[in-house]
């Protein structure tokens, strides 16, 4: 097991630096700076103001070079001033971001293992049943309903009509002066709409992909022979069936990740959530690259490390994967 890691580590070294080069080019050849929005509505601003910006920002030097300085940079975890107007460090300001957006896809990955696991275990064992078929017909209609479109219905439903649920923020305003339960329940009305419109299509998805492994797997020649020893149902079950058919689930959820993170300037965005998400969107629309690239390296570390979770996973449902 210890190798099986070594080896996924050393994968990550590289696998990252591709993808932060990748990100620094992409940015870069896209339309616009943080020069021209800082400068256009201004018809005073001279052509040698403009190129001093440039050089304040760095922005005069080769692609090759600012890519080399902001690397370096990196490895002592300064992601530089934002080039925004409040020039704050861009570390300073992702930290107080990350931890809600954290959250948000940590509850939303639990949800979708509590809820799409039993799923598809009752659609495989039930399959062709009225049972069966209801699961699939609630699956397949989440699956095709953008979420953006059911955020917007579950504000108006749940927030406006209703009056349930809040729809923007992550807590009220009296949250200083309540109680420590107080403040947990305030937070947990705040962020269900998120967490549950986050986790719905991801669940629809991974409870297919749980009820075709599982079908496969029970045709299996060991599960007969299982229950030709007269082993329990839930024995034959749970501890033969749906170990090895959670492999391929495993393997999806850990793709699921940069879904659900990419996810979060979406649902931010439409509920006004402090978070990593919006901070990103915001970032993009002033082009302000060194917000941008941190946002996207948080991003590429928290799914790398998803990824590596889920092979550490994998490896412990399935010992034959240590040993390749």
């Amino acid at each position: 097991m210890v190798r099986f890691l070594f080896r996924r580590l050393l994968v990550l070294v590289p696998t990252f630096i591709g993808i932060t080069l990748v990100c620094f080019a992409v940015i870069h050849l896209a339309p616009g700076s943080p020069t021209d929005i800082q400068t256009q509505m201004n018809p005073d601003i001279t052509p040698e103001a403009i190129e001093k910006l440039k050089a304040h920002y760095g922005l005069d030097k080769p692609l090759h070079v600012q890519y080399l300085v902001w690397m370096k940079n990196l490895c002592r975890l300064d992601f530089g001033p934002s080039m925004s107007s409040d020039a704050r460090p861009v570390w300073d300001k992702i930290k107080e971001r990350l931890p809600v957006t954290i959250s948000i896809n940590l509850a939303s990955m639990l949800i979708i293992l509590l809820a799409a696991i039993p799923l598809g275990v009752v659609s495989a064992l039930t399959r062709a049943s009225l049972l069966d078929r209801v699961i699939t017909v609630v699956v397949f209609v989440g699956f095709s309903i953008p979420s953006f479109w059911l955020a917007l219905v579950c504000m108006d439903l749940f927030g406006v009509r209703l009056g349930w649920l809040p729809v923007s923020g992550i807590h009220s305003a009296r949250y200083p002066d309540l109680s420590f339960a107080g403040k947990a329940a305030d937070l947990a009305r705040h962020l269900a709409l998120p967490v549950l419109v986050s986790a719905f299509g991801s669940l629809a998805g991974m409870s297919r992909y749980m009820r075709s492994s599982m079908l496969e797997i029970i045709r299996q020649d060991y599960i007969l022979t299982a229950r030709a020893k007269g082993l329990p149902e839930s024995v034959v079950i749970f501890k033969h069936a749906m170990r090895n058919a959670l492999l391929p689930v495993i393997t999806i959820l850990g793709l699921s990740v940069p879904g659900l993170i990419g996810g979060s300037v979406i649902f931010e965005s439409i509920f006004a959530i402090p978070g990593l998400g919006k901070l990103f969107y915001e970032a993009i629309m002033m082009r302000d690259y060194n917000m941008i690239m941190g946002s996207l390296t948080i991003g590429a570390v928290l799914t790398l490390l998803g990824n590596l979770l889920a092979d550490i996973c994998y490896g412990i449902a399935d010992p034959r994967i240590r040993v390749t």
